[in-house]
């Protein structure tokens, strides 16, 4: 599988609380609660939206997921949109030795040795897995040098 993510930063580096910060990211200290909501133009959306739709498998961290989970999993408003219909449809990868218990699916979850794990997974199929936030796992995706193999 093609590894791609779609990472959103300031120019000054923040990579939190993309439309909305998580009460987690609130109490320790983030105060930048949903800096990327805004106007942009039309075609931002839907290049965004086709971005989702072609996806074959999405990978989360912990934190991601849960976030995801929260509003495109539940919300009826925002799994009927576009993007949810392709998220609530795909498989979904969560990288993560905290979380027990997944209940957003279809969900694998990815324990232990996570980059093993992501390396299996990459040469199991052709298509395109994408990692949409997930600050700590890209970081670790780039350090193991699972972008390029």
């Amino acid at each position: 599988m093609k590894l791609t993510t779609m990472t959103q930063i300031t120019v000054d580096g923040v990579m939190q609380g993309n439309g909305h910060a998580t009460p987690e990211e609130l109490a320790s200290g983030f105060t930048r609660d949903g800096w990327a909501l805004g106007a942009f133009a039309d075609d931002t959306g839907e290049m965004i939206t086709k971005t989702y739709q072609r996806a074959d498998a999405f990978l989360f961290g912990r934190r991601t997921y849960e976030m995801f989970a929260e509003t495109w999993g539940t919300r009826p408003e925002m799994q009927a949109h576009p993007i949810g219909v392709a998220l609530n449809g795909a498989d979904k990868y969560v990288a993560s030795n905290s979380l027990q218990q997944a209940s957003w699916g279809p969900v694998t979850l990815l324990s232990g040795d996570a980059t093993a794990a992501i390396r299996e997974l990459k040469k199991s199929s052709s298509g395109e897995i994408q990692v949409h936030g997930s600050a700590t796992l890209i970081r670790s995706l780039l350090a193991a040098a699972l972008s390029t193999n």
